[in-house]
């Protein structure tokens, strides 16, 4: 992974909530969870709330603009979009949500299969059959069944039952076990690595050292180009902040 001194080394991107209604009438995004990664919106336009579930069971927090939410790892949520809802959002751990950190809230059958779960996640390839029109069905598709495992997970913890989301946890880890062995590589390079030069630059300056003040630089991050990508909440803008790309 190229180097990047982007802040805490987290990725970042913008998203637009997708707009159209799922099976339950609710407009937004996919219900999911990340395992590792901790994920933080700060809304610049709109309105809308986040729906998540946590460890204190389920609750829903307004979100407009200038509204700063983050949410720690296993904390399930979706974005839902009331008018507009524009969001920066800031992710933990850049490279490792792309890993396949996150997992979707589709009902426990597709979670325990790894085969049924990667055919119902997946948007085909970027020049695939159906093109723009196609990736859409599919992203509104998997949003669907996606928000019919968040409702049972839901509705059993508003009755006390922790049963279906400590099932759900356990099926989530099972399913990315293996691909979590690159993980560490990845923390290391990130954040690890940044909070270690952070350290070294203190003890220097505590030393009565700032040699390192004479390499200071600008850096500036690159829009992805052509259509927004989709994710799971929404359409995504995302940003290249390596050091060395961006610098050229």
């Amino acid at each position: 992974m190229s180097a990047s001194s982007f802040p805490g080394g987290t990725s970042l991107s913008h998203l637009d909530v997708y707009t159209d209604a799922a099976t339950d009438g609710i407009c937004g995004g996919s219900p999911h969870m990340h395992l590792v990664s901790t994920e933080a919106y700060v809304v610049v336009s709109g309105q809308g709330a986040l729906q998540a579930i946590d460890a204190d069971g389920f609750r829903e927090t307004a979100l407009s603009a200038g509204s700063v939410v983050w949410f720690t790892p296993g904390t399930i949520h979706r974005a839902v979009n009331r008018g507009d809802l524009r969001v920066v959002v800031l992710m933990s751990n850049a490279g490792l949500p792309e890993a396949g950190d996150a997992v979707m809230t589709f009902p426990a059958q597709v979670v325990a299969n790894s085969s049924a779960y990667a055919a119902a996640a997946s948007l085909g390839d970027e020049d695939g059959e159906g093109g723009e029109d196609g990736r859409a069905e599919r992203a509104t598709a998997r949003r669907d069944l996606a928000v019919a495992g968040f409702e049972t997970l839901r509705d059993a913890v508003a009755r006390g039952d922790r049963a279906p989301l400590d099932a759900f946890h356990a099926a989530a880890g099972a399913l990315v076990r293996d691909r979590a062995a690159a993980w560490g590589d990845l923390v290391r390079e990130r954040p690890l690595a940044q909070a270690e030069q952070s350290l070294a630059l203190a003890e220097a300056v505590a030393s009565g050292s700032v040699s390192h003040l004479a390499d200071a630089r600008v850096h500036q991050a690159v829009p992805s180009v052509g259509e927004r990508g989709f994710g799971m909440c929404g359409r995504l803008r995302t940003y290249d902040v390596t050091d060395e790309e961006n610098d050229r």
